[in-house]
């Protein structure tokens, strides 16, 4: 059995070059996307073609398009119904025409669910992959204003929508409260054995660190799932051995500002990567990969199952 790799390469190009081609209009501006190739990795490590991944805060759909460009299927729920029916067309650009891997989006609070995805496939989920939000100081873009004769720029695409119920603008104890749950549900959903892969990683508030990572391992265990690897997801490129580093025009403009109030702010350089499991009774959790996990049933009937379910569902339209 191959050993899991504990450093992932998944920044070898930039992020919009991981996107370009892949995603439709519009994609760029979610303030929080994930990088392509984290989810890619996290999926080609975890799951085998035909499995179903699941991603309970969705965006854009990246963790969709993604497992259906590896031959997966997947589900997502999305709160923000702007960026729900953008993932549907990004989950509907990837679908396969041969029908073999599709995708499905709902719109609605993933604390919820198990309401939300079809009951005939609850169970059947071998993958969840998610990120809670966090930070906003390394989301967003910049635009010149040397346009319009003004001087420097102007920062945009950082703010999710005002509704106060998205997680995205609530405290950190709160935001982790509602995280546990929604692992928790998840935990529902898996197929015994099922994996969770969980990226995160700290920020400072007001001069304080918050040690997100921690707490979403704690949450994990909270919710009943079996911690078995932490990893590091690069964001930074390797060249001659040495890390280049791609960190936003605000991402250094914080550093730098910390770093003049005497705070030891640096450029983040990667993501933290926590792996849970749903542990089976009876038998030892052993983070083992994808390919010496236990499956159930005959492969080629239980996918064909899951994709007539996922069309049945009718949550992302027809392919352009």
């Amino acid at each position: 059995m191959s050993v899991p790799l504990s450093v992932w390469n998944t920044a070898p190009t930039s992020a919009p070059a991981q996107r370009k081609g892949r995603y439709v209009p519009g994609s760029a501006a979610h303030p929080a996307k994930m990088l392509p190739r984290i989810a890619a990795h996290a999926i080609s490590t975890y799951t085998r073609p035909g499995d179903l991944v699941l991603d309970p805060m969705c965006g854009i759909g990246t963790t969709l398009v993604e497992a259906i460009h590896l031959h997966r299927s997947a589900l997502g729920v999305e709160y923000e119904p702007k960026w729900a029916d953008l993932a549907r067309l990004n989950a509907a650009s990837a679908t396969r025409k041969d029908g073999t891997s599709v995708g499905a989006v709902h719109c609605g609070d993933a604390r919820k669910l198990t309401q939300l995805i079809p009951a005939a496939l609850h169970g059947e989920v071998d993958l969840v992959v998610t990120s809670p939000p966090y930070g906003s100081s390394v989301h967003g873009q910049i635009r010149s204003t040397r346009e319009t004769g003004e001087r420097g720029v102007v920062k945009k695409d950082y703010r999710y929508s005002h509704d106060p119920s998205n997680l995205a603008h609530v405290s950190t104890d709160r935001l982790l409260e509602a995280f546990t749950e929604i692992l928790a549900q998840c935990r529902h959903v898996l197929r015994p054995a099922g994996t969770v892969v969980v990226t995160t990683r700290p920020w400072r508030e007001h001069g304080e660190l918050i040690d997100l990572p921690s707490a979403v391992l704690a949450a994990g265990e909270a919710a009943g799932l079996v911690p078995t690897e932490r990893c590091v997801a690069l964001l930074a490129g390797i060249r001659d051995s040495r890390l280049i580093t791609r960190p936003s025009f605000f991402q250094m403009k914080n550093v730098r500002d910390a770093r003049r109030q005497g705070i030891p702010l640096s450029v983040v350089q990667h993501e933290d990567v926590l792996i849970f499991t749903r542990l089976v009774p009876g038998r030892l959790c052993d983070g083992a990969s994808a390919s010496s996990r236990p499956r159930c049933g005959n492969r080629a009937s239980r996918t064909r199952r899951i994709v007539d379910t996922c069309q049945r569902d009718g949550a992302v339209p027809a392919s352009p």
